[in-house]
């Protein structure tokens, strides 16, 4: 097997999902665990944030990250706008993640990597293959109405998932020759999005330090009204962030089936995450766990995949395909 992988490269291309990314933490353990080690990396929103986590050496203290998740850290990482061109400005995750990664360059990661964005002008995606690393994952994650788009080399960038949220091609036109697609979104539609309100408790509590309370009341409206229209209520009519959520989820996995359907990875690796909700960030155990289990549930297929395509290196690779923006 080392021979037949030091022949070729592999590729491997991290869908978006929001908190169900943490999954991607598993995948990737389980994959390493078992000897592969991917040369390419592709990655939309939160697979990009996994993606080039891995890249840049920094995987541990992602996991460790995420498994310290809680309510009350997520509303404390987010600086409301009210006012601006998203709900939140988005400045405190990018200070997040330049006290980890600093001022790497992606041209500079020992693996090939790209996140993956969408330009607000045109709708043309984007393939972000240098510069600042943190830059590219907050254009990548930066989701229309939620975060503010992202100023790029002179262009608007927004949520890489409203054009294609598993990147194959990606990969494929990079060279991989093997590319492994991680799919989010499989067991997503129809699954609930609603809350189970202890985000609301967490927004109006006493001894958190986010900001949101001031930001409400200067508002004229209560709390917990707010937090109501945000989130909705329990067992009620959903709020706005589930009305989001839900309409995402429905938005994914239809453009998920149609470009892996144009795109088709050679292994697809699909953990159960559809009955977590897309906001739930502190479901890090059960996410990653979910994830490592769908790896070790690939590997057969990994293997089979890489004996066939080592029978067949005289075929073209996919890279004479249309390129998007690449910057």
């Amino acid at each position: 097997m080392g021979a037949r992988m030091a022949k070729m490269k592999i590729g491997i291309a991290f869908g978006s999902g929001i908190a169900r990314g943490w999954a991607h933490i598993g995948v990737i353990k389980g994959l390493m665990k078992a000897g592969y080690n991917p040369d390419i990396i592709s990655g939309t929103s939160i697979g990009a944030l996994v993606g080039g986590g891995y890249a840049a050496g920094k995987l541990g203290e992602l996991e460790e990250f995420a498994l310290s998740f809680h309510g009350r850290k997520l509303i404390n990482f987010m600086d409301l706008r009210l006012g601006g061109a998203g709900l939140i400005g988005g400045k405190r995750l990018t200070k997040l993640m330049s006290d980890h990664i600093g001022g790497t360059k992606i041209e500079d990661l020992n693996h090939t990597f790209v996140a993956v964005a969408t330009e607000l002008a045109t709708g043309h995606e984007a393939w972000i293959r240098k510069g600042s690393l943190v830059e590219a994952i907050s254009a990548s994650y930066a989701l229309p109405g939620l975060f503010e788009p992202v100023r790029h080399e002179g262009r608007w960038l927004i949520d890489g998932a409203l054009v294609n949220p598993i990147p194959v091609s990606v990969c494929r036109a990079l060279g991989a020759r093997l590319v492994i697609a991680v799919n989010l979104n499989t067991d997503a539609v129809g699954k609930s999005n609603h809350h189970d309100g202890h985000m609301i408790e967490t927004l109006y509590s006493e001894d958190h330090d986010s900001g949101w309370r001031k930001k409400l009341v200067d508002t004229g409206r209560t709390e917990r009204a707010i937090a109501r229209q945000f989130f909705g209520k329990k067992k009620e009519s959903p709020g706005i962030v589930n009305v989001m959520m839900g309409s995402l989820n429905i938005m994914q996995d239809r453009l998920s089936r149609s470009r892996l359907a144009t795109d088709p990875a050679d292994v697809l690796i699909a953990p159960h995450v559809g009955h977590i909700s897309l906001i739930d960030f502190d479901k890090a155990p059960e996410l990653i766990a979910q994830g490592e289990a769908a790896a070790a549930h690939a590997l057969p297929f990994i293997e089979d995949a890489l004996v066939r395509l080592n029978g067949h290196e005289d075929l073209v690779d996919g890279t004479d395909l249309d390129q998007p923006l690449a910057i």
